[in-house]
């Protein structure tokens, strides 16, 4: 027998606070329906076809390429997150494909060279907007992804472009000022102009699949740079006995398995951390949706709380975490050396093409000419350099200068 294709797609039982793609706001550009897939199935496939997704392949997440082939990449990174948030969101009852979605976008705005290019083209960008990851990731989607015959962008659903900007919770108090990581600097412009042409009540939590993927990140780099960062030999096992959480797991590994070698007592001890963060998760958010009882994805977004979070004991997991990674990783001297040689290359990338927007390929010097601001023509500059992979800016460089740090 014949199956209608409107038939075709699953009947999967979802909570009540779900988001559901079948009422899903829409699109900046309304679109037919897919026979064959959910609005957010539709939102996931777009964005692992962008041009902005694949170049994570060759974006550093914390080491560049040429350190090692076996280091998270931001693409690597995005992948695992996407497995977490999936891990999450099917415990809670709640749409994976709107969790992956927006997992595997969170980082599309990151620039080459991880936070390194970011703070760089913040500095560069002061006084004409800034620069802002999460802002960049909304530009992509909604702008400078050129794939469609019909639109510029993914034409995402709102769900997913609201989940894109709010997913790490409101950017607005209730009363309209700027939460406390804005409080200096503000919204970002891009995100406050585009939110008076399609509101994303930037002052309410966003979806329960959102905060899925926002804590997934946090679980996911965790988890790997203590993995990447013992294996590159920034810090020993030993040293990991410094954060109890840590020291736990190392001592039950040993128990278990005595004698273990060194690169397995690692796998063992980053599988571990993974399963005990989102266990934590999967029980807390149980339990805070146990009692707050949302019945609709909109009373998600109304709380007063995120849904999707850490218990008390494994928040401060979390912050020691990272306050180990802090000093330990990310500030070690052979990191910091090699992002200091990285901002050199994308202060000079920056300097040499807001001067001559000319140096830049055809079709983005032209839009940067006809600019009606100067704003404006910084900002096709900062787009051009922030869509660069590491390799392609250490090549520009050597193009525009004759030569570039080594990056070791």
């Amino acid at each position: 027998m014949d199956v209608p294709l409107q038939s075709l797609h699953f009947q999967i039982v979802r909570a009540p606070y779900a988001a559901d793609p079948a009422q899903s706001r829409g699109r900046l550009l309304a679109e037919p329906v897919s026979p064959t897939r959910s609005e957010f199935q539709r939102d996931r496939d777009r964005i692992i076809h962008s041009t902005a997704f694949r170049r994570l392949a060759h974006k550093s997440q914390v080491f560049v390429p040429h350190e090692g082939d076996h280091y998270r990449t931001r693409l690597t990174h995005t992948i695992e997150v996407g497995q977490i948030a999936r891990a999450l969101s099917r415990a809670l009852g709640l749409d994976d494909d709107l969790a992956e979605a927006l997992a595997l976008a969170h980082d599309l705005g990151h620039t080459c060279f991880g936070h390194t290019g970011e703070d760089v083209l913040d500095a560069a960008m002061q006084g004409h907007g800034g620069f802002d990851h999460n802002a960049q990731a909304l530009r992509i989607v909604t702008k400078l992804e050129r794939r469609y015959a019909e639109h510029d962008g993914l034409n995402l659903s709102w769900e997913a472009l609201e989940g894109l900007v709010k997913h790490n919770g409101p950017l607005l108090t209730r009363q309209g000022a700027p939460v406390p990581k804005y409080a200096k600097s503000g919204v970002p412009l891009a995100i406050l102009k585009f939110d008076q042409r399609i509101p994303l009540e930037l002052a309410t939590f966003s979806s329960a699949e959102a905060q899925s993927a926002a804590i997934a990140d946090d679980i996911a780099y965790n988890a790997h740079d203590l993995d990447d960062g013992l294996r590159a030999g920034l810090f020993a096992i030993e040293d990991l006995n410094g954060v109890d959480f840590l020291r736990d797991i190392v001592t039950e590994i040993a128990f278990k398995h005595p004698n273990l070698e060194r690169a397995r007592v690692i796998h063992e001890i980053t599988r571990r951390v993974i399963t005990r963060l989102i266990e934590d998760v999967i029980i807390e958010s149980q339990r805070r949706l146990a009692l707050a009882a949302p019945q609709s994805a909109l009373n998600v977004r109304m709380a007063d709380e995120p849904m999707v979070a850490f218990s008390p004991g494994m928040a401060e997991v979390d912050r020691a975490l990272k306050n180990f990674l802090f000093p330990h990783m990310y500030r070690h001297k052979r990191v910091m050396k090699v992002r200091l040689e990285a901002a050199s290359i994308v202060e000079t990338l920056f300097a040499r093409f807001s001067a001559d927007v000319s140096l830049m390929p055809d079709e983005w010097a032209q839009m940067a000419k006809s600019a009606d601001s100067e704003s404006r023509r910084l900002r096709h500059v900062c787009d051009y350099i922030a869509g660069m992979t590491d390799r392609y800016a250490v090549a520009e460089c050597v193009r525009l200068t004759g030569s570039a740090p080594s990056l070791r």
